[in-house]
C-alpha cells in the first residue's frame, strides 16, 4: 500500500510528537496513512494536478474492469482525429450484440442516424454497449465490422501503451470479456482517468447527470448517467462506472474542490460509492455528511 508524501509527513509529525509527549498526560492523535475502511479489493488516489500519487491499495494487482474499460474507448476515439460531428448508421448488428451478451444499452434503434459525439453521451452514460460497439465499428479500420472493431482493440492496447499503462491489456470495447484478458490496474486505470479528463469532449459527457440526443430522423434519446457518485457527493466530474460478474462493481472518478483535482479508481468493491466517498474526504482534507445518492429514474440503466 502507497500513501502519499503529504500523509508520510503527517505520519512523521504524529510520530515525532508522540515520542516527545510519551511521559505526559497527553496523546497525539494517530494519524490515518490513508482512507480507512475501503472495502475494495484494488483502489488509487492520484492527484490530477501535480501527478503525484497519494495512496492505493493493490495498486498493481492486475483485474477486469468491466465497462470502465469504456473510458479508453472515449479517448480513443477523440484522440483519433476522427470528425466527432460525422454521422453514422445504426447498424442491427450492435443492438443483436447487446442482445447475445446481455450488456447494457444506449437502446439505439436499427437505421437511426447519429453524430459520434452524441454516441459518445451513448456510450458513457447509460454505459451503452451498442454506442461502445458503434464507435469501435466507425473508427477502426477494415473491410467488416468485424475487422474494424477489432482493429480499435488494437487501438486501444496502443494507446495503453503510449500511457506507460504497464499493467493493462484489452480484448475488449466495452468491458465485456469474451477469454477474461481485459485486464487493467487501479494505478493504470487512474492514468486513463486523468488522460481522459484531459479531453473538453469527454469531460463534457462526463459530467452530465442526463441528456436528450436527437437522431436525425427525430427519435429522440434520453440517457441517464449510471454514475451515481455524479450529483451526490461536491465537486465530482465524472468518470464511470463498471459492474461484472468477475470484475464486480468498480469506478473511476475524478473531483474538482477547493483548488484541487483528485482522481480516484475502485475495482471489484461492495461499497463502491462509501469507498470513493471515503477515499475523496481523506485526499480533500474534507468531512461531509453521508452520501445522499443520486437517484436514477425507473427502467434507467444501472451499471
Amino acid at each position: 500500500m502507497r500513501v502519499s508524501k503529504r500523509a508520510r509527513r503527517v505520519g512523521a509529525v504524529a510520530v515525532a510528537a508522540g515520542a516527545l509527549l510519551a511521559a505526559g498526560p497527553f496523546v497525539f492523535p494517530a494519524q490515518a496513512a490513508g482512507p480507512s475502511g475501503i472495502k475494495a479489493k484494488g483502489a488509487f488516489l492520484l492527484d490530477n494536478a501535480s501527478g503525484e500519487e497519494m495512496w492505493g491499495k493493490s495498486s498493481d494487482t492486475k483485474r477486469q474492469m468491466a465497462s470502465t474499460t469504456k473510458v479508453m474507448t472515449a479517448a480513443v476515439v477523440v484522440s483519433s482525429g476522427v470528425d466527432l460531428d460525422r454521422t453514422i448508421t445504426v447498424k442491427k448488428a450492435y443492438r443483436d450484440y447487446v442482445a447475445k451478451w446481455g450488456g447494457s444499452t444506449a437502446d439505439l434503434r436499427t437505421g437511426d442516424k447519429l453524430k459520434l459525439r452524441q454516441l459518445l453521451y451513448g456510450m458513457l452514460l447509460p454505459s451503452g454497449c451498442d454506442a461502445a460497439m458503434a464507435l469501435a465499428d466507425a473508427v477502426g479500420k477494415g473491410s467488416s465490422t468485424d475487422a474494424r472493431v477489432s482493429s480499435f482493440i488494437g487501438k486501444m492496447n496502443a494507446k495503453a501503451s503510449q500511457l506507460s499503462m504497464k499493467n493493462t491489456q484489452f480484448d475488449s470495447f466495452d468491458g465485456i470479456s469474451k477469454k477474461g484478458l481485459n485486464q487493467s490496474t487501479p494505478r493504470d486505470m487512474a492514468t486513463l482517468g486523468k488522460y481522459a479528463l484531459g479531453s473538453k469532449n469527454i469531460r463534457a459527457v462526463a459530467k452530465s447527470t442526463s441528456t436528450k440526443q436527437k437522431a436525425t430522423n427525430g427519435r429522440t434519446y434520453t440517457w441517464y448517467n449510471t454514475n451515481q457518485l455524479l450529483g451526490s457527493y461536491k465537486g465530482v466530474i465524472g468518470i464511470k462506472t463498471g459492474t461484472g460478474t468477475k470484475a464486480g462493481p468498480c469506478l473511476v472518478f475524478a473531483a474538482e474542490r477547493n483548488g484541487r483535482a483528485i482522481g480516484g479508481v475502485i475495482l471489484n468493491s461492495s461499497a463502491r460509492y462509501t469507498d470513493a466517498k471515503k477515499m475523496l474526504d481523506w485526499s480533500l482534507e474534507q468531512q461531509t455528511p453521508k452520501l445522499d445518492l443520486r437517484s436514477l429514474p425507473e427502467g434507467a440503466e444501472r451499471d
